[in-house]
């Protein structure tokens, strides 16, 4: 659905630049998508420390393909586990431990398998919680930044434009003609920021929230296991962070 909203902010662009008789071919300008994308790469490439710009790189990945983190299979898984350990005990969990593949649910199924304590338990998954959401909100926040770089980024662009076209002062149309590409450099600027990248960041925050709450909703499971809840009492438990699923 992310692409849908893209493509259509753009063809709608198109169609209102050809519904004033205006030429889709002026909006094309290499010289200007080099300045604004390359301008606004190297800035954000300045600004962020290398681990945070391979991470916010490798979320990119999610626009094409959404990371499934179902809350309600999660919340069935959760009933399961609550039915078998009460039935044998905490440490049949541990076949499933090791076949979980979300890191932090694996590792709260590890401490009930080896007895850490709850209350230690609850203290050391709610740190992991926390470092977690810090590290991906720096993710989002280079997209934040490229969104802020690009449009002003964009107004260099049309001054650089705007150079070259007072070398023509002599010759009305050509002048003419490069005061209007040079503009188109700022369209980049501005629509790339508003269009792409500040979308962008906010959909990955709208990600990151979702995977926190399947932590909260993963830590508050393991906890009622611990606590030795049956799967009826665990559903109660879970029932807040299922509405809207």
């Amino acid at each position: 659905m992310g692409w849908l909203g893209l493509l259509l902010a753009l063809v709608a662009i198109a169609l209102a630049q050809w519904w004033h008789g205006g030429s889709l071919q002026t909006l094309l300008d290499g010289p200007a998508f080099l300045i604004v994308v390359g301008g606004t790469l190297g800035a954000v490439i300045l600004q962020t420390p290398r681990q945070y710009l391979l991470q916010a790189c490798a979320q990119l990945g999610w626009v094409f393909n959404p990371p499934a983190w179902d809350l309600a299979r999660q919340g069935e898984r959760l009933q399961r586990w609550a039915q078998l350990a009460r039935q044998q005990g905490l440490l049949a969990l541990e076949e499933s431990a090791d076949e979980e593949t979300d890191p932090f649910t694996r590792q709260g199924l590890a401490m009930l398998v080896d007895g850490v304590p709850v209350e230690q338990i609850r203290q050391l998954l709610e740190s992991d919680i926390d470092l977690s959401q810090e590290r991906n909100e720096h993710a989002a926040r280079v997209f934040e930044a490229m969104g802020g770089y690009s449009p002003t980024i964009g107004i260099i662009g049309a001054v650089l434009g705007l150079i070259q076209a007072m070398f023509h002062l002599e010759d009305p149309a050509a002048l003419g003609a490069g005061i209007a590409v040079a503009f188109v450099a700022t369209i980049y600027g501005v629509g790339f920021a508003n269009l792409v990248y500040l979308p962008l960041g906010n959909r990955l925050r709208a990600f990151h929230y979702h995977y926190g709450l399947y932590q909260e909703m993963t830590l508050e499971g393991l906890l009622a296991i611990a606590h030795g809840d049956n799967s009826l009492q665990l559903e109660r438990r879970l029932k807040s962070y299922l509405k809207g699923e």
